[in-house]
């Protein structure tokens, strides 16, 4: 592999990382909708979401690059990059949901293809690449700590009218 082949992937991987991570700070609105919002006790502080988020970007972005040059041909390359862009859009889209909008209870069904989203790529991987698989574990556990939050911020808001 040339020079500028290894570092392709490691340069589009950490951009695409930093867009989806700045994209969906910038839906993250923390105002006085979000502060009167009943949470569980067991809720992180709100300071701790920002550096979780950080490692799991770039554990995925790590996870990534590792799939992308473990990848047999061109083909697998583009299903790599089309896994991640369809998680990235999902995530941004989680954050629109719940925090622009204000519809915890419509996050919390996005929440499921995202957790999806996360899935699919680790089993995916796992033929390429066991450790770009276990890079997405974090992710995969982080998704689904934040869709039981979501659950528990819908519950006790009575954000029901999607469940009757």
């Amino acid at each position: 592999m040339s020079r500028s082949s290894l570092w392709l992937p490691v340069i589009i991987a950490g951009a695409a990382a930093i867009v989806v991570a700045a994209l969906g700070a910038s839906m993250t609105e923390i105002g006085a909708w979000y502060e009167a919002l009943k949470k569980p006790d067991w809720q992180p502080p709100d300071w701790a979401f920002g550096p979780a988020w950080t490692l799991i970007f770039a554990l995925a972005a790590i996870s990534g690059i590792t799939a992308w040059r473990n990848a047999p041909d061109d083909a697998s390359r583009e299903w790599i990059i089309g896994m991640f862009a369809v998680n990235g859009i999902l995530n941004v889209v989680w954050s629109a949901l719940f925090f622009k909008f204000q519809r915890p209870d419509l996050a919390l069904i996005e929440a499921i293809f995202l957790w999806l989203s996360v899935l699919v790529p680790a089993i995916v991987f796992w033929r390429y690449s066991r450790t770009a698989s276990l890079l997405l574990v974090p992710y995969l556990l982080w998704v689904a700590f934040a869709m039981a939050l979501n659950f528990e911020v819908v519950r006790l808001n009575g954000y029901h009218a999607l469940w009757i």
